[in-house]
């Protein structure tokens, strides 16, 4: 559907993991690339630079702090302007972390709604303009625990439950025009270096619970987000990408 050489698709919190390898997927596939970020700016610049020597002109640097309902606004206004068309949203940008009942704060609600919820629903309200023009899609990335609680990360949990809803709402409500769908990692990377290690026996736990005995990759979910922008007649869909995790049940040992 978009094969256009210049088919552009903008992805938040894409300077690393997840979200850096959806943005080397969909250059690699012919896309110019928008590269959000909020603090990690010299990640994105080197990301961007990187793609810009394979094909000049091609990625784009953009930051917002997607917590900040204005800076939504124009993170959508700036990113617009970077090739003058969006053809793909994928809204990758969140926190995660732990938040025990006896510990949570209004804080780590408005972090984890604002940008798990709110970020992702401003976002796309104030691109649909543009992607309706385009006959656009937009990608959510939601989470296997929206429907299986994760222990201890609740307000996390609610937070993504409520994106897995938003995504079958507006695609609904945006039908026929644009398309979205979300994709459910589940175990692909361990968390990162600035939250809290897990421990060894930790993770061969999370690698018991799944039917494919090992961590999937950055890849998994980037080829799945390149599938369900081409697959033309699927919506409101949510792709789980964990080995059969969501399954339930543990390995035979």
């Amino acid at each position: 559907m978009h094969t256009n050489q210049h088919a552009v698709a903008l992805i938040t919190g894409s300077a690393k993991r997840l979200g850096r390898q959806m943005i080397l997927t969909l250059h690699q596939a012919g896309y110019n690339v928008i590269i959000h970020c909020h603090q990690s700016v010299d990640a994105a610049n080197a990301l961007a630079e990187q793609l810009n020597q394979q094909r000049r002109n091609s990625a784009k640097v953009v930051t917002a702090n997607l917590l900040v309902k204005e800076q939504i606004h124009g993170l959508a206004q700036k990113a617009l302007a970077c090739f003058n068309r969006i053809d793909v949203l994928v809204n990758n940008a969140s926190s995660f972390y732990p938040t025990p009942l006896n510990q949570a704060t209004d804080e780590h609600w408005l972090d984890l709604f604002g940008s798990n919820v709110k970020a992702p629903y401003f976002l796309s309200q104030a691109l649909v303009p543009e992607l309706t023009k385009r006959n656009g899609v937009i990608i959510n990335m939601v989470d296997i625990h929206a429907d299986k609680p994760l222990q201890e990360h609740s307000i996390y949990c609610m937070a993504k439950a409520a994106l897995k809803m938003m995504t079958k709402s507006l695609a609904r409500e945006l039908a026929p025009t644009i398309r979205v769908n979300g994709i459910a990692p589940g175990a692909i990377l361990w968390p990162s270096d600035n939250a809290p290690a897990l421990a060894e026996n930790d993770k061969t736990a999370i690698l018991q619970q799944v039917p494919l005995n090992r961590l999937g990759e950055p890849l998994d979910i980037a080829k799945t987000l390149l599938f369900l922008i081409q697959a033309p007649y699927i919506t409101g869909q949510i792709i789980a990408v964990d080995g059969g995790r969501s399954l339930g049940g543990a390995n035979k040992a």
